[in-house]
């Protein structure tokens, strides 16, 4: 076996033989035994094959070949005398080794003289190739091989016990030994041709990469560490396939990953670095003790502190690289995870080329992996990784793959931030579309070191997010253990609050954009549902990914059964669930689900699946939406817009959100007051399903509701209209009825429509059995009630009416049905096809008084004082009832007052009235009907037929009870009777200007005209006060100012007569002309007055036909006399025709008696 068949570590191993020899000359002693002196050749030839020169520098062949040890030292060369004076301690001069140590470790910038370079170099070149010092180790680490049996079964006398020893030196516990140990392998290490094959290996390379000219000229010879540096950065760029990078032969790139893993526990042994680096450790690791690795780590946690150098940095950064390619060169991880990754069977795949086996990332995914199913790994381990995991974070450079694939994204967006994970930040940026587009195969690097690093487990390994959020953390997330994967939650929970902070925010946002597209990056998730993941969407292991599923695919699996319904929504109910508990989430999982739920509606890049889906129609419509948070709001607005994938993935998340509103995370903390206040039972609920948002809208003009909320609740309305899905509560409750009665109706507004048509149908033909089903017909009213709310939420009548909004309503906010009130009040301006519409709204509000928004809010504490046990959709008759009382708010009476004056305007805006006169209109006022048309109102008219009608007490008893209400509220407030105030609005501003502007309800203004009627210009205005002369006289109570007056003498005097057809005032006016009666003043002039009024009524306005002769007559104050001249009169007549008669009857019996007798 040839002495150098063994990799490199043969040579370094056997180097150590030699220690111990001319350590203390003729009497130093190992173990206590005196050891004979030995004498060193050094040839003029190097053995093992290396050169007597290299790259043209000779070796020094005037020293002496042969010198007995024991009396040679190297401080009595002349070659080395003066430097060393000059550069080593006195102390030192009798130790070779030390004087070889002082002077292979000294400054880079001192020199020393080359005959003294290359004397040094031969003497360690004879200690590393002469087998005979074997025989040192085997006395001097005696215990040691006994108790390390691979070494004990070391061939003798090849150097290899030597190697082994190397191998096994982090488990050498005896001193001398392990002292042999490190001062031959820090010999060895000096220089690459004293490593046993290495220049036979890498010859080639080193001339191609030409890394061998770094020694040349005036460089030390003897410290060719820069070789090996040379060779790494070579293998570090083929690693990166950097342009022009040089592949390096398989054997040697084994050599160069042995030499820096033989290297890994002191940095001493990496010359290179350890010559780069000697004042960064003085300054950053002084008190760090060398071996272990520890020095390398402390160097690494500095490496991008200012006052390090940029040799030292570069230096460390390629060693980095290394270990990213063989975790073996990091001693420490290498040491402290061996047993875990022999558990794990981390190395155990034979399919795997050894090369993937030794990568970082390979490691780091295998033992993560292990953490993540709660397998047991040792804190030191755990430990390790963690250095690691954040060294990767830290220096994107790291990765070959980033720097492969990421070069051009790099150079366009994030040049010159490589320090402390700001380009890696960057990156995540472009990744997530902020800076521009990035390539496939970038986002996928990006991907993959995010989950190797899994700073989802520890925020603290992003080291750019921990210091943007570390004011945050400090007061938001204080009461969370340090280094706890809640702290990510924590700080997704506060996003777009006060405490948040803008750079806080941003690498936030960038980290969770890629945990968001792995469900497994969510240690908390994963934990929790793992179990769920595998059986109900088919997922493979935490350090397994497949190429089929698309990202962001098994979060939206979860969620899909964590709400999961079937057949249009219907809920899987307690029994159902026996039989289907393989298809639902463990409650652990969907609590999980339901909180990242709530977090990722933040951001709609959050969500893959809805970002690759709308990108286009996210760039189309909401690319100039101001705030953060408000994509899938803009989405929503744009529903009908979008293309048919995107509307399929906002509708299902809108329909989601029906369910669970706390999915809008920013809505819940606008609307965090009013739900502490009103809403707080139905909040705590783990299960929504609806209720929430309902308790929103129904308290939505609280006190405790500010604007955002405000605003969010009527969003969420208005989407929610647009498809019936989208009410949770709605969906549940009439699905079927929706299937069997509203088949292919999609939008909210048209099923309710629909539905209600059909409720209100049913009613009105008095069905037995309601075709909509009961839990159907609750929910409707919610939504019909809703729905009256805001204008907006009819998109028909809005939609309608939207000029004449913007025309006449401009300055009125939304809600409180404030609008659709503008509309009312400003009716006569309206277009044909709004006034057309909102007629047809007051037709429903006033069928039922529910559906009247503005009249329910405004009145509602008067609702609760008189009309508790009324019906709600009666509710105006009950308050027209209580209109004058005395406890009445003048609020609610003004409102009332302005039903009244719509349901007067057209009978069909009165649904008591129209029931009532069922028979009488057609009847009656024909001729009114055949000129109206569907669209026009009728101003009133109908109700001036049928108030005639009812003065010529012409009516049925029911129709006549309703005028009877009509004409006695009219008679108080001019402005409920329509055709007075159609033609007497001039004359009442000219004539009664004092009247109408106190808007007493007391008839004082039509008192007014029926005093001026001599003064009225306009012939309409006079014929309509001529009218209500005529319909006073056939009640007392249409006469309100009459009836004030003489009320003390209608109770001494008329107490015993019924009121209603003129019965009432006829015993006035008898009264009147009783001598015998004494009248109250007042209640005489105003009689006086009335008569007065009625003989001009009948000199302007007579009787138009005998039924109107007739109707005077009986209304007639001297009803009893004219009856008694018409009655003599007949008895005159009757009378006068018997006489007639009887003298007839006799001239005509003469007449015949004549003619009898002249016959014959």
């Amino acid at each position: 076996m040839a002495a150098c068949r063994r990799v490199p570590r043969l040579l370094l191993l056997m180097s150590i033989l030699l220690y111990v020899h001319p350590l203390r000359e003729e009497k130093y002693q190992i173990n206590g035994v005196a050891k004979p002196p030995v004498s060193v050749v050094i040839p003029a030839q190097n053995p093992g094959g290396v050169p007597a020169a290299v790259n043209g520098a000779p070796v020094l062949a005037a020293l002496p070949l042969r010198r007995r040890t024991s009396s040679w030292k190297l401080a009595e060369e002349g070659a080395c005398r003066e430097d060393l004076t000059r550069l080593c301690p006195k102390h030192s001069w009798n130790n070779n080794l030390a004087v070889l140590e002082c002077l292979q470790d000294r400054k880079e910038e001192t020199e020393i003289a080359a005959d003294c370079n290359h004397l040094l170099w031969n003497y360690k070149l004879n200690l590393t190739t002469d087998p005979k010092f074997e025989s040192v180790a085997v006395e001097v680490c005696k215990t040691t091989i006994t108790d390390i049996k691979e070494c004990a079964a070391e061939e003798r006398g090849k150097g290899y016990l030597v190697s082994c020893l190397v191998d096994h030196r982090g488990n050498i516990t005896e001193y001398q030994c392990n002292q042999y140990i490190i001062k031959m392998t820090s010999i060895v290490f000096s220089d690459y041709r004293l490593i046993c094959g290495f220049m036979d290996k890498c010859r080639e390379d080193i001339n191609t990469l030409h890394c061998g000219s770094i020694s040349t000229g005036e460089k030390d010879v003897h410290s060719q560490g820069e070789v090996i540096a040379c060779l790494e950065k070579g293998l570090v760029r083929e690693a990166e396939e950097q342009p022009g990078a040089h592949t390096i032969g398989a054997n040697c790139k084994k050599a160069i990953m042995r030499v820096a893993e033989l290297s890994s526990d002191d940095f001493h042994l990496d010359r290179y670095l350890y010559f780069s680096c000697r004042e960064d450790r003085e300054r950053f690791c002084e008190n760090t003790p060398a071996g272990e690795g520890r020095v390398y780590k402390c160097l690494f946690n500095h490496k991008f502190e200012e006052a390090m150098s940029e040799k030292c940095r570069d230096a460390l950064t390629t060693r980095q690289k290394l270990i990213a390619q063989d975790y073996k060169v990091s001693y420490s991880l290498a040491k402290a995870c061996k047993t875990d990754l022999r558990k794990y069977r981390c190395s155990a795949d034979t399919n795997m080329p050894r090369a993937r086996e030794a990568r970082l990332s390979y490691l780091l995914l295998c033992l993560e992996s292990a953490v993540h199913r709660g397998r047991t790994v040792s804190g030191e381990c755990q430990g390790e990784m963690l250095d690691y995991r954040r060294m990767l974070m830290e220096d994107f450079s790291l990765s070959p793959e980033i720097v492969l694939h990421c070069r051009g994204e790099i150079e366009a967006h994030c040049s010159g931030l490589h320090r402390k994970g700001r380009t890696l930040h960057c990156l995540m940026r472009v990744g997530r579309g902020d800076l521009g587009a990035i390539d496939n195969l970038c986002q996928k690097a990006l991907q993959t070191l995010i989950q190797e690093a899994d700073p989802g487990a520890d925020y603290r390994i992003d080291r750019a997010l921990n210091e943007a959020c570390e004011s945050v953390i400090q007061t938001a997330c204080k009461h969370i253990r340090n280094g706890d994967p809640m702290i990510l939650s924590c700080l997704m929970e506060h996003l777009y609050t006060d405490k948040m902070v803008e750079d806080c925010e941003h690498r936030l946002l960038e980290l969770q954009y890629f945990i968001a597209r792995d469900w497994k990056l969510d240690p908390i998730l994963y934990k929790k549902c793992q179990g769920d993941a595998s059986r109900l969407c088919h997922t493979h292991g935490w350090n397994e990914t497949s190429e089929m599923m698309p990202p962001g695919a098994v979060f939206s699996c979860l969620y899909r059964h964590a709400y999961r319904t079937e057949e249009q929504g219907r809920r899987v109910n307690a029994v159902e669930q026996t039989g289907k508990q393989g298809y639902i989430l463990s409650r652990d999982c969907k609590v999980e689900v339901q909180r990242i739920l709530h977090q990722r509606a933040l951001d709609v890049k959050l969500d893959p699946e809805l970002q690759r889906r709308c990108m286009t129609d996210l760039g189309k419509w909401c690319s100039e939406k101001a705030e953060s948070g408000q994509e899938l709001d803009c989405l929503q607005d744009h529903l009908e817009d979008l293309v048919s994938e995107c509307k399929d993935v906002v509708g299902n998340l809108t329909e989601l959100e029906s369910e669970d509103i706390q999915i809008e995370t920013l809505l819940m903390r606008a609307c965090e007051p009013v739900i502490q206040s009103y809403c707080h039972e139905v909040a705590d609920n783990q299960i929504d399903t609806g209720d929430l948002m309902e308790c929103l809208v129904q308290n939505k003009h609280q006190k405790e509701m500010n604007d955002k909320c405000a605003v969010g609740v009527t969003h969420f309305q208005l989407v929610q209209i647009k498809d019936f899905r989208f009410s949770y509560k709605f969906k549940m409750a009439c699905k079927e009825d929706v299937l069997k009665l509203c088949p292919n109706i999609k939008k909210k507004v048209d099923v309710v429509l629909c539905l209600s048509t059909t409720v209100r149908n049913d009613t009105l033909q008095d069905m037995k059995e309601q075709r909509v089903s009961v839990k159907c017909r609750k929910q409707l009213r919610v939504e019909e009630l809703e729905m009256s709310e805001d204008i907006r939420l009819e998109p028909e009548l809005y939609d309608s009416c939207k000029q004449d909004i913007g025309r006449l309503c401009q300055n009125v906010a939304f809600g409180n049905a404030q609008v659709i009130e503008c509309l009312k009040e400003n009716k006569k301006q309206l277009t044909q096809r709004c006034h057309h519409k909102v007629f047809k709204l007051q037709e429903v509000e006033m069928m039922d008084s529910e559906l009247d928004y503005q009249l329910m809010r405004v009145c509602k504490p008067m609702i609760r004082r008189f009309c508790t046990e009324a019906d709600a959709k009666n509710m105006l008759q009950c308050l027209k009832q209580n209109k004058n009382s005395e406890l009445m708010d003048p609020k609610c009476k003004q409102m009332i007052t302005k039903r009244q004056i719509t349901q007067n305007t057209d009978y069909r805006l009165n649904p008591v009235l129209r029931k009532s006169c069922k028979a009488d209109i057609p009847k009656f006022c024909q001729s009114i009907l055949n000129k109206a048309t569907g669209d026009s109102e009728l101003e009133g008219q109908v109700v001036s037929c049928l108030k005639l009608k009812y003065a010529d007490q012409r009516l049925s008893p029911d129709c006549e009870d309703q005028i009877r209400v009509i004409l006695q509220e009219s008679a108080l407030d001019y402005r409920l009777d329509p055709q007075l105030q159609l033609h007497c609005t001039d004359e009442i501003s000219r004539l009664c200007p004092e009247e109408a502007a106190a808007q007493e309800q007391t008839g004082q203004v039509e008192e007014c005209l029926k005093v001026n009627l001599l003064k009225i210009k306009v012939e309409g205005c006079k014929k309509e006060v001529l009218n209500i002369l005529k319909e006073s006289k056939a009640d007392i109570f249409v006469d309100p100012v009459l009836h004030t007056a003489c009320a003390l003498d209608i109770k001494h005097h008329c107490a015993a007569i019924p009121p209603g057809r003129g019965r009432q005032m006829s015993c006035l006016m008898e009264a009147l002309q009783d001598k015998r009666v004494r009248l109250q003043p007042e209640c005489k002039k105003r009689l006086q007055d009335r008569i007065d009024m009625w003989s001009y009524a009948a000199k302007v306005a007579p009787a138009e036909g005998f039924s109107d002769l007739a109707m005077q007559v009986m209304t007639s104050p001297s009803k009893n006399y004219i009856l008694a001249m018409i009655g003599l009169g007949v008895c005159v007549l009757f009378l006068f025709g018997l006489l007639c008669g009887r003298i007839t009857k006799r001239v005509m019996q003469e007449q015949k008696n004549s003619l009898l007798h002249v016959t014959p």
